[in-house]
């Protein structure tokens, strides 16, 4: 009998959360994104927390086996200190709170600073538990090792009576997987693609390029599938990716069957240049879209992408010009389809998305609203 495993997009605007769930039950959740206005009942935004308290309390669980937040912008972060038992202070500990058996964040998290005023943020109580766990020794995976990270690392440690490299267990470079997930024995591996060390070395961090991304790779039967999960990273950075990829001779990581696109339909995931009508994507950002399987999707996780005069003069994502762009190669590898968070089945009334991933192939299955239920369809698959 083959695995099923599913991939569940959620409507939060132009916001970011998905959750992987393995077959074996395993549960990864990338960021969270809950808006204060979705728990009223006359907004299309999901109310995620209590979306996520009920996939829980049906798999009759208080947990995900690991929280991944991709970078400390706040619509990737937002809610989630009121959500999460948090394990460095007891007011962050309520019993309904969702516990993290391990946490996934970027060196930049940990390193980041904060000016006085911020230190309510989410971002500072997020660093606050990324460090806390570090320095315990568990319950954490940090994202690269660049300098900022050991200068603040090591005296701690040294003044806990450790070794500068009692640590590094915990650390993950890009290039590699990630340790606790295979192939074999839960049929998920993670290689990490980025942050490289120069993304978050030297002065002020940017958290787009620091991001977490991962090639997520999926086993059903004897069928493999490849899923981008990006965070928020520009051209460049994708850039970096797709030369030290092919550098190291990893080029099937570059292949997906699943991309969820960066940065809300950007068009500065891209290029630098919007375009009038259609972004044109630099050479190597063309090729990474050509990396696509026949069947493939793309995920925009925003807003309704619209096509009217409007539209097109645009500043903040997401672009028009972008979409056109991911839908021309899209088409060109025999992709599937294009799909918008906020929009499916309808903008009025979006339901997750949710993918299966069986040994018959990638499928969406698609809630159709009809009057104010939603009916959960599924589209036929198609082989990996």
């Amino acid at each position: 009998m083959s695995e099923t495993h599913k991939v569940v997009f959620y409507p939060v605007g132009n916001g970011d959360t998905s959750q992987i769930v393995v077959d074996n039950g395993r549960r990864v959740l990338f960021d969270f994104c809950h808006r204060d206005k979705a728990e009223d009942d006359d907004t299309p935004e999901i109310d995620l927390k209590k979306r996520l308290r009920g996939e829980l309390k049906d798999a009759k669980r208080d947990n995900f086996d690991v929280v991944a937040f991709t970078h400390a912008d706040k619509d990737h972060i937002q809610g989630s200190t009121d959500f999460f038992w948090l394990e460095h202070a007891e007011k962050y500990q309520d019993k309904d709170r969702i516990k993290i058996t391990e946490l996934w964040v970027p060196a930049a998290m940990v390193v980041e600073s904060a000016s006085n005023d911020e230190q309510s943020a989410e971002f500072v109580i997020l660093r606050q538990e990324a460090r806390h766990r570090l320095l315990a020794g568990k319950g954490i995976r940090v994202f690269s090792k660049p300098q900022d990270l050991k200068d603040w690392l090591e005296p701690a440690l040294k003044a806990r009576g450790e070794k500068p490299d009692a640590r590094d267990h915990l650390i993950v470079d890009a290039g590699t997987l990630v340790p606790g997930f295979s192939l074999d024995a839960d049929k998920v591996e993670f290689f990490c693609h980025s942050p490289f060390i120069k993304h978050c070395d030297g002065g002020d961090v940017v958290r787009n390029s620091a991001a977490l991304v991962f090639n997520v790779r999926l086993k059903s039967g004897k069928e493999l599938f490849d899923y981008l999960e990006v965070g928020d990273a520009e051209w460049a950075d994708l850039e970096d990716i797709v030369t030290a990829t092919r550098e190291h001779k990893n080029d099937d990581r570059l292949k997906w069957d699943l991309f969820n696109i960066p940065h809300h339909c950007s068009y500065k995931a891209l290029s630098d240049e919007k375009g009038d009508k259609e972004t044109v994507p630099k050479p190597l950002i063309k090729e990474l879209l050509l990396e696509g399987r026949a069947g493939a999707y793309i995920v925009s996780c925003s807003k309704p992408v619209n096509d009217d005069k409007s539209a097109y003069e645009q500043v903040q994502p997401p672009h028009i010009q972008a979409r056109k762009a991911y839908e021309s190669h899209l088409a060109k590898v025999d992709g599937r389809k294009f799909l918008v968070t906020m929009s499916e089945p309808k903008a009025s009334q979006p339901k997750p998305l949710e993918f299966e991933f069986t040994s018959s192939g990638l499928s969406l299955k698609k809630s159709v609203v009809v009057g104010s239920a939603a009916i959960i369809t599924s589209t036929a698959p198609r082989a990996g």
